[in-house]
């Protein structure tokens, strides 16, 4: 799909978000409202307020249905073992099971590390392991529980599922995180659709992709959630082509507590970008051509048209299993990245490429995708200036030669070494970051434009960490560094906000355990 011609006015910014706790937290709900076209906005009263540690919180037992447990086959594993990396299967009927194989290529836990302080580990990332997307497998408008750790589908039901549903709880961070527990379900939304794209097209699965509606409350208690303002509007993914709508019945959603003020903004905001652009003229941006966001589209490719063989991980299985956020002994938090005694190849940063130039899905998330600005810090790859590069399509230009970079970008790292934290910023060969303009995303895409943007980037990273298992490397996703020094390191405008980050770094060897969890 193409979209249609667009003209844009732009104005200058008036004042944009100010200094106050200089982090993701307390930054993001202001650049929300600065996008909305807030031209002065104040921080929320509830950024500052008290909340229990995140290491006192107890995530919510999950939303299991009444019914039965249905074990999911066994063997997929040995399925993707098979299946020589970089190659793809070419497209073919699938095996009857072959939904069900995707499903736990894409979420069933890989490995458990006994002195990581947060596990199970999934093929995909997730903040202190808490796994807020939930799957939800449909047949016949019978729904069941994808329950990754137990390897079942659970509730009514029992025949093959034609669709899966996607929500993200954000009860299941804790409330620590305030407004920013919105953006984590956004981002691991877009990691999960880029995982499951994958484990569709290992498996021969044809599927279509539809965003969130404004029924989207009334199919979560289809679903069976008992409390709908925990969870984001769903994604649909039909197995071939799209399901009919079906008509629901538009009841009253019940509002969030009273007493978690932060949650009942994330959910207005989860609920407006249900709505799509609907204006021409925004934030002093003039805009022509709105589509509608929300249209069913099939699932394209997860994976780039042309990679190397991998010297690390020679099938599929391999790939997947590599794939971490950085090893410390000890149960000790944090990274930590090897010193690069020889620079790496250029194939470390050519593979990095390929996988964040691979489009999302959907023509919403694809646009928004265009919309960020995609930096990288790069330091001891052969070929490469250390310094600052832009990355357009496909290939990094150099901005700045720097080779303080990396270490700026440590300096400003909201978690610095210490005898319990690991960081290993300043040595890591590749750093990435993704910004966007707030105002220019709500011009060109309304209130969709923030989450979208967000998706983006989720499916941008995850393809990062994959790219980095292919090269021996890890990589962890960040949202930790103190945004307004760290804009004048990757030179970033004033006007940027940075969606996410990701540091690519050189494993160490902890000595520590694995255990292989893998079916």
């Amino acid at each position: 799909m193409t979209a249609p011609a667009e003209t844009w006015v732009r104005r200058a910014p008036v004042d944009l978000p100010g200094p106050e706790g200089d982090n993701s937290i307390a930054r993001e709900p202001l650049w929300y409202a600065y996008g909305a076209g807030d031209d002065r906005p104040e921080p929320p009263p509830w950024t500052w307020a008290s909340t229990p540690p995140p290491d006192a919180h107890v995530p919510p037992p999950p939303p299991r249905p009444a019914g039965p447990a249905t074990l999911l086959p066994t063997g997929t594993t040995d399925r993707l073992s098979a299946l020589p990396y970089p190659q793809v299967p070419a497209p073919g009927p699938a095996t009857p099971d072959a939904l069900l194989h995707a499903l736990t290529a894409t979420f069933a836990p890989l490995r458990r590390e006994p002195e990581n302080p947060y596990n199970e580990h999934r093929p995909y990332a997730s903040p202190r392991c808490l796994f807020p997307v939930h799957a939800f497998a449909g047949d016949d408008g019978a729904w069941r529980l994808l329950e990754p750790t137990h390897h079942t589908l659970t509730g009514p039901g029992t025949g093959t599922p034609t669709r899966i549903a996607l929500t993200g709880r954000y009860t299941s961070i804790p409330l620590a995180y305030q407004w920013f527990r919105g953006s984590l379900v956004a981002i691991e939304t877009g990691m999960v659709l880029r995982a499951l794209s994958l484990g569709l097209e290992l498996f021969g699965v044809p599927a279509t992709l539809t965003p969130p509606t404004e029924s989207g409350p009334d199919l979560l208690r289809e679903l069976g959630v008992e409390h709908t303002w925990e969870w984001s509007l769903p994604w649909l993914v039909d197995v071939g082509e799209p399901h009919p709508p079906t008509d629901r019945p538009s009841l009253q959603e019940t509002p969030a507590p009273a007493d978690d003020p932060s949650l009942s903004h994330v959910i207005h905001v989860n609920r407006r970008a249900s709505r799509g652009a609907g204006q021409h003229s925004i934030c002093g941006y003039r805009r022509v051509g709105a589509t509608s966001h929300n249209t069913p589209a099939p699932f394209t490719t997860a994976v780039p048209p042309t990679l190397p063989p991998s010297p690390h991980t020679p099938t599929w299985s391999e790939l997947l299993w590599h794939r971490h956020s950085g090893r410390m002994p000890r149960s000790l938090h944090g990274m930590d990245s090897a010193r690069c005694r020889t620079p790496l190849p250029t194939r470390a940063l050519t593979t990095a490429l390929a996988w964040l130039g691979v489009p999302p899905p959907h023509p919403t998330l694809a646009a928004a995708f265009d919309a960020v600005t995609v930096t990288a810090v790069v330091q001891h790859i052969d070929g490469h200036t250390p310094g600052v590069h832009r990355v357009h399509h496909g290939t990094a230009h150099l901005l700045r030669e720097d080779p303080t970079a990396p270490a700026g970008l440590e300096a400003n790292y909201g978690y610095g070494l210490t005898p319990v934290n690991g960081c290993g910023i300043a040595n890591a060969p590749l750093t990435v970051f993704f910004s966007v303009r707030p105002r220019e995303l709500f011009a060109r895409f309304g209130p969709a434009g923030w989450s979208a943007a967000q998706h983006a980037c989720g499916w941008a990273v995850h393809g990062l960490c994959l790219a980095a298992a292919a090269e021996g490397l890890f990589a962890r996703p960040v949202r930790a560094f103190k945004e307004i020094q760290t804009k004048e390191v990757v030179a970033l405008d004033e006007d940027e906000t940075i969606v996410l980050s990701a540091v690519v770094g050189v494993p160490r060897e902890t000595g520590g355990a694995v255990l292989d969890l893998r079916t």
